[in-house]
């Protein structure tokens, strides 16, 4: 089977995750840089692939995907072998799964609400709660271990390790000395460092 990867990516954007991922999984790919600030990703030619405007969106084969946590469900299946995501069967799975969709049912409502100074909804119709709801729940699970599933590290590492260091940066969310150890376990993985080298030559290619 041809796992070719064709990869629709912005510098300096939440897609950065998804190039970190492919690095982890020495993935093969062809990439294609869309330029934000100039509104690329508003053309026809992009929201052909994602109405919404929005990266990261791959495509393989006659697959399309878009919305960062299924693309890095999709990629890390894909590439199995790398052993980033816990087999159907394994105990891992659930977990995995769980924490992946969190990231974007619940955690990215909660930042989003945080960096406008909104106030939750009501709890009957809230996507997570309260936001003491969201710090603990990850602040409980950072706990287990070195990683969000205990020992093993998984793609569910670079959803959140990625995420993380960014919205640390905004001071959005309390940098504990948990949470910090957290972020950078996993961006000074090589492969992560791979990938931001690779971003910041982006960003330099469009005049960032």
């Amino acid at each position: 089977m041809n796992r070719k990867i064709t990869f629709f990516h912005a510098p300096n954007s939440r897609s950065g995750g998804t190039l970190a991922l492919l690095e982890e999984l020495g993935a093969d790919y062809e990439l294609h840089l869309l330029n934000l600030k100039s509104g690329e990703q508003r053309e026809a030619a992009y929201t052909a692939i994602n109405p919404m405007g929005k990266v990261p969106a791959i495509r393989h084969g006659d697959a399309l995907v878009t919305e960062q946590p299924a693309v890095f469900l999709y990629l890390a299946d894909l590439y199995a072998e790398a052993g980033l995501a816990p087999a159907i069967g394994e105990p891992l799975r659930g977990p995995y799964l769980r924490w992946m969709v969190y990231y974007g049912s619940s955690f990215e409502p909660a930042i989003v609400d945080r960096s406008l100074q909104r106030e939750p909804a009501a709890p009957s119709t809230s996507p997570y709660g309260s936001w003491e709801d969201v710090v603990h729940t990850l602040s409980a699970q950072l706990a287990t271990g070195p990683y969000m599933l205990g020992r093993r590290f998984t793609a569910v590492d670079v959803l959140w390790g990625s995420a993380l260091h960014w919205i640390t940066l905004f001071k959005l969310i309390p940098e504990t000395p948990q949470i910090r150890a957290y972020i950078d376990r996993v961006i000074m993985r090589p492969a992560m460092q791979r990938a931001a080298a690779k971003d910041a030559e982006f960003k330099a290619q469009q005049g960032g």
